[in-house]
């Protein structure tokens, strides 16, 4: 059972008031009690404005901005800071340097940035330029304009940066997102920059592009060089026009994910899910006005369980973006993948093992499918394995499954094969799929899932759910809740088995069988247990009859 009375993360925003309620402050507000964060605020500016037109910006004085600051940081410090509205210069400069200061003593804060610099009314906030801007900017994690904020950064800054992409006699406006993001990187090496879709002239798609640095190399009698990968998401443009503050609850929303312990493309994957989910709200109202009305975005909760007047017209997984990734376009065409042929039985327990003395002493036990992991053999050992693995299955009936080697899997007619992340784009799936061998994909998140998913392979594994002692999955343990709303987003036609792993052991296995997960796949508990064949024989009970221990939650 979730303890609600937990410590919640706390995000600080720094922006404007709306006095209309759309945007800015409130904006935030409203997006962060959604997500479950406790939200801190800094206003930077009272603003008159209303759904026609912007009046006016009356500015916080700094000196009120940084007694906020020095009184909050003592008991309520940020995880991370999202930043929108600033009224001028002055604000600019007192926010880089506070910013500095506050990374000194919170080393993992994470700063987004919102770049407010028109009125979606008409009308100007501040006269800032990328010049005013570049202090702040320096300071920057997260930055996240529209179409018409990036090409405004872009526009303002030097030739050189341009020139370095090689574009001859550019043409702002005709700049990919990619290339706009790639130049605002350059030029102030900021971690994250996500290009939002809804300003683009794309009637009938919103696609939301982000660049982002993984880490940082060096080279032999180099300077540092980036390492870079890029995101990309789509949806079908959703009209309506309840979106008044939508760019600030995007932003809002990715900050409340990161300070959640998300990674980038997962935060970014569920920023997009939640505006999808606040915008179909509203659809149907704003169809039936015979005006258009500007109202406020509705910030609803995690895209969950759907309100009524929704659930009608999209189910969960269409609230969820379709990722755009060279992989998917290079198989878009390939058809599905062999089935397990499962006949209404789940797969239950799936163990992970690395040498034939496991499988000798696991393939008795009746098991529905078992997987070979072997590291860092010679090619002659190493195809000798298999062939002795594949010959032991067929014998017990078992599926068996072969850890990443998919051309020897191929070779010596496995079952199927697993290929983990890191190894998809080296793995040839068409070859795969025309051999009839059945294919399992890793995923660690909801973009890895979604991504994985639309390959249509023949089951999903999503980890690790808990710690693991076999992998360093730092930054990316899922737990029981993430994985019940992974389970939520599974297509249903055809409906993909998902198997759970990392970290599950008989204690914790009850929980995770309770999300109605089809498998568990499990390693240490089993070879590093007392008894392994009574292990197996306590997790194969727990998977035919689970039973929730409430103690265990």
């Amino acid at each position: 059972m979730i303890n609600n009375r937990q410590k919640k993360p706390i995000i600080w925003s720094i922006s404007g008031s709306d006095c209309s309620g759309g945007a800015g402050i409130a904006a935030d507000i409203k997006t962060g009690h959604s997500l479950g964060v406790e939200v801190c605020t800094l206003i930077t500016a009272n603003t008159v404005q209303n759904s026609d037109q912007l009046i006016s910006v009356n500015p916080v004085a700094v000196d009120i901005l940084q007694q906020q600051v020095t009184t909050l940081i003592e008991d309520k410090p940020p995880a991370v800071i999202k930043i929108g509205l600033l009224a001028g210069n002055i604000q600019v400069l007192w926010l880089a340097s506070t910013l500095k200061q506050l990374k000194r003593k919170l080393p993992q804060l994470i700063t987004v940035y919102d770049p407010v610099g028109q009125a979606s009314v008409g009308g100007n906030f501040n006269q800032l330029s990328v010049l005013d801007l570049a202090p702040l900017l320096q300071q920057i994690d997260v930055l996240t304009p529209n179409i018409n904020e990036a090409h405004f950064f872009v526009s303002s800054m030097i030739k050189k940066e341009i020139d370095s992409l090689s574009i001859a006699q550019p043409n702002i406006s005709q700049l990919s997102v990619k290339q706009l993001a790639k130049i605002i990187h350059q030029r102030f090496a900021i971690k994250s920059i996500i290009i939002k879709g809804g300003h683009s002239k794309n009637n009938h798609q919103c696609i939301d592009y982000c660049y982002h640095q993984l880490n940082q190399i060096k080279q032999d009698n180099q300077d540092k060089c980036f390492q870079a990968i890029e995101y990309q998401l789509s949806s079908p443009r959703l009209k309506t026009h309840y979106s008044h503050g939508g760019g600030c609850s995007f932003a809002s929303a990715l900050a409340s994910c990161l300070a959640k312990g998300y990674l980038v493309r997962d935060a970014f994957t569920l920023a997009k899910a939640f505006i999808n989910h606040g915008l179909a709200a509203t659809q149907s109202i704003s169809a039936k006005q015979q005006h258009q009305y500007y109202g406020a975005f509705e910030q609803l909760a995690w895209p969950a369980i759907l309100p009524s007047e929704v659930e009608s017209q999209v189910c969960l997984n269409e609230l969820f973006p379709t990722v755009i990734d060279t992989l998917n376009q290079q198989h878009q065409n390939l058809p599905a993948f062999a089935s397990l042929n499962l006949q209404g039985e789940k797969l239950g327990l799936y163990p992970v093992v690395d040498s034939i003395a496991w499988l000798k002493r696991l393939l008795p036990l009746g098991l529905n499918i078992i997987q070979l992991r072997v590291k860092n053999l010679a090619e002659t050992e190493l195809k000798n394995i298999i062939i002795e693995a594949i010959n032991l299955a067929q014998k017990y009936k078992t599926r068996l499954f072969i850890n990443d080697y998919w051309e020897l899997a191929i070779k010596y007619n496995a079952y199927g094969v697993h290929i983990g992340q890191e190894d998809l784009n080296k793995a040839d799936l068409k070859k795969i799929q025309q051999a009839g061998l059945k294919l399992g994909i890793s995923t660690h998140g909801c973009y890895e899932f979604l991504l994985a998913q639309q390959l249509q392979p023949s089951y999903l594994a999503i980890g690790a759910i808990f710690p693991t002692k076999t992998k360093d999955m730092t930054g990316q343990i899922q737990g029981v809740d993430n994985l019940r709303q992974l389970l939520a987003l599974r297509s249903k036609k055809p409906s993909i088995p998902v198997v759970a792993i990392g970290g599950i052991n008989l204690a914790r296995a009850p929980q995770v069988l309770a999300t109605t997960v089809d498998s568990i796949a499990v390693v240490t508990a089993i070879t590093e247990a007392s008894n392994p064949e009574q292990a197996v024989t306590e997790f194969v009970a727990l998977t035919k009859h689970p039973k929730l221990n409430s103690d265990s939650l």
